[in-house]
């Protein structure tokens, strides 16, 4: 089913985005007319920025040469974002450790097809493009410029940033993303969602627990055992071998979750296949390991950062100065329209 066709259907007693119509096509931006100051918006800021990266040409320079793509569309991203869903908080989120050892030590292929090199300081040094890595700190430059607060932890990716600071807003929140594990932070009674750029910005799609259960046939609660299972060779994770996204959907359909199928597949008296009893009972170590790298982590300690989107006149001078020396053009003017009247 296309998902623009099916209904967001919010629990008893669950938060309202802003705005939302209560049978708002799911998929299609909400139509608001005002901000709401608890309403916060997440972005995932590395997937944000590959995906601007690789959507422009490199020959978009700064002045001084240096390739600006990545940035001119992460802004345009930002201004498209606010103008279209009016959060009235906007913090960007960072991976301080793209590969968190810690990670590693569970499941070493974890993301080590995008290992470059390590460090000289120890760490890991993902394979990035020169004319994107030239761009992170101009990036990084200009979100400060806007007021919008980029949050990190060392040790930890921005998918665990994003896991915490969902579990404990007050409002609802908006979860930017092309990562399909951030899917588990999902919770309607909450209001959490999120905004899935899998398709590309132009075709947004809001996630919701509906969304997940029409189209996996499992809830957000599920999402992490799912892709436990399932596996995601994107991020080195080979998953249970035989075990697909229907097969992983239907045995937790069957027994809840990851704890009550490895139960199931260690008592003979459940009905379950044989050869499915055998790969989970064989998966058994790796399940455990792995379930600890995919689910994200929803209680660090992380600084405090508001977030409030709009900039005060003197902020918007700034802006407009750095703007000019790096080029950015109609991508500046557009962000500074969206953040200046939100």
């Amino acid at each position: 089913m296309c998902h623009a066709s099916i209904v967001a259907r919010r629990t008893a007693g669950g938060k309202r985005w802003p705005g939302e119509s209560a049978r708002r096509a799911v998929g299609t931006p909400a139509t608001l007319g005002t901000v709401s100051d608890d309403h916060l918006m997440l972005l995932d800021t590395a997937a944000l920025y590959f995906r601007a990266f690789h959507a422009l040409p490199e020959t978009i320079t700064a002045p001084d040469g240096t390739p600006i793509g990545a940035v001119r569309g992460l802004l345009d991203i930002v201004a498209r974002l606010v103008t279209d869903f009016r959060p009235g908080r906007l913090i960007a989120c960072w991976d301080d450790d793209w590969r968190p050892a810690w990670r590693v030590e569970l499941v070493p292929s974890y993301k080590a097809h995008r290992l470059e090199r390590r460090g000289t300081d120890g760490r890991d040094v993902e394979t990035v493009p020169p004319a994107l890595t030239a761009q992170v700190p101009v990036i990084r430059e200009v979100l400060g410029a806007l007021r919008i607060p980029v949050v990190g932890k060392p040790g930890y990716e921005a998918d665990d940033v994003i896991g915490t600071l969902a579990a404990t807003a007050d409002g609802p929140v908006d979860v930017v993303t092309s990562d399909r594990d951030l899917f588990q932070v999902i919770d309607d009674a909450r209001g959490v969602r999120v905004l899935s750029a899998v398709r590309g910005m132009r075709n947004l799609e809001t996630v919701t627990d509906a969304v997940l259960r029409e189209k996996y046939g499992i809830s957000a609660a599920q999402y992490a055992d799912f892709a436990t299972l399932r596996g995601d060779p994107s991020d080195g994770l080979p998953g249970v071998p035989g075990i697909g996204e229907k097969t992983a959907a239907g045995l937790l359909a069957e027994f809840g979750d990851l704890d009550g199928l490895i139960t199931a597949a260690a008592d003979p008296a459940v009905p379950l296949g044989a050869t499915v009893r055998g790969r989970i009972r064989d998966a058994g170590e790796y399940l455990e390991r792995a379930r600890r790298v995919v689910a994200v982590v929803r209680d660090l300690d992380l600084p405090a950062a508001d977030g409030a989107v709009g900039l005060p006149a003197d902020a918007a001078e700034d802006f407009t100065a750095l703007a000019e020396r790096w080029g950015l053009g109609g991508s500046a003017t557009r962000a500074l329209t969206a953040l200046g009247s939100a």
